[in-house]
């Protein structure tokens, strides 16, 4: 598989850089028939673009998305649907001063040594611009998700620096709040936090947890085709993860294994420690997944670094940055989660459709 692309019968390649003309992607294996507009799409866009409140970076695309094949008279035909978004305020002015020098935290050190050149303008590449097409392509597999097989899925900010955000969850505040946070007593918190963090020109760090309700059990394979393991390689795919959790992830090292297991009843599952996934395979139950992102590089505080020369520089990163990728980094979690269970979903359908129930199915 190509660097640019992902997934096994549902593929998604990507193209464009953060200040280029446009980006793209190009969805393969997607099924015919369904119905899709652009409006939906650019709906989910728009709950990961910037420039939605405060305290995000203030660049304002108007992610007009173009749906250029793949469709005939609304609906997919099952050939390759391709989209593209054109850039519309990007300022590649503001990265003029730093051109030859390396932003810390950043991957402007690696991508100039693996492949000889680079596009300083916003990262290239390697920016979070990237990411708005992963949403695009995770609106139509939610969609399909929801319509075909009942599955639908949930995405929350728990935790930016020290605040934990979601220790009272009400699902229907997140998407009512500019921090797609589930706990409303918690807004207050969040900006006050927030408003020290932007005057002191610093940023901090999110979790991210999403939840996929209605996965069927027998997704994924023992193996290669692992469904946590292509979670966590999908998750690790979007910029600044730094961690990855299924189920209880890191906190499994403390529990006692007679804690752990998920034990079984006739009535259900009495845990859900596994995160909906044993073997590789999922087992009916909601799929948790949680993401931990790093704190942006892109700062207007003074740091140390090297230029192209190898020279010791001070660098200050000036133009439009986030203080915490993690408010809108939900999104892009739940577009991920939903690619990610579309493509096994169609992988357990091509392989295993026909097979049988073996025992009573234990309720989710």
């Amino acid at each position: 598989m190509p660097p640019n692309s992902f997934g096994h019968l549902l593929t998604i390649t990507t193209f464009g850089e953060s200040h280029g003309p446009a980006i793209g992607c190009v969805i393969d294996g997607f099924p015919p028939g369904m119905e899709i507009t652009a409006e939906e799409i650019r709906t989910e866009l728009m709950r990961r673009a910037t420039g939605q409140s405060r305290w995000t970076s203030q660049r304002k695309e108007a992610e007009e998305v173009q749906i250029l094949s793949g469709t005939f008279e609304g609906r997919t035909t099952g050939t390759p649907i391709a989209l593209v978004i054109h850039n519309t305020d990007a300022r590649s002015k503001d990265y003029s001063k730093i051109a030859a020098q390396f932003r810390p935290g950043h991957a402007d050190y690696t991508y100039h040594h693996k492949y000889g050149i680079r596009d300083y303008r916003g990262g290239g590449r390697s920016s979070a611009r990237e990411t708005a097409m992963r949403v695009a392509a995770g609106a139509l597999a939610r969609k399909w998700l929801n319509e075909k097989a009942g599955i639908t899925i949930t995405g929350w900010l728990a935790q930016i620096g020290e605040l934990v955000c979601d220790e009272h969850f009400d699902e229907s505040v997140i998407d009512t709040s500019p921090f797609f946070c589930p706990d409303a007593s918690m807004i207050g918190p969040l900006e006050d936090y927030m408003k020290k963090l932007w005057k002191s020109g610093d940023s901090v760090g999110a979790l991210v947890r999403a939840r996929a309700v209605g996965v069927p059990v027998g997704l994924g394979a023992p193996v290669y085709a692992k469904l946590d393991g292509d979670l966590a390689a999908a998750m690790m795919s979007i910029n600044a993860t730094k961690g990855v959790e299924i189920g209880a992830g890191f906190g499994s090292v403390a529990q006692r294994g007679t804690e752990h297991r998920d034990e079984i009843t006739p009535e259900g599952f009495e845990s859900n420690h596994a995160g909906g996934v044993l073997g590789g395979i999922s087992t009916g139950q909601p799929v948790e997944v949680a993401v931990a992102f790093k704190p942006t590089s892109s700062l207007r505080l003074p740091g140390k670094t090297v230029d192209t020369s190898g020279q010791p520089v001070e660098i200050v990163t000036t133009g439009r940055h986030d203080p915490c990728v993690g408010i809108r980094a939900v999104p892009i979690v739940e577009a991920m989660l939903a690619l990610v269970i579309m493509d096994h979903w169609l992988l357990h359908r091509a392989q295993c459709g026909d097979v049988e129930e073996q025992t009573p199915r234990i309720p989710g």
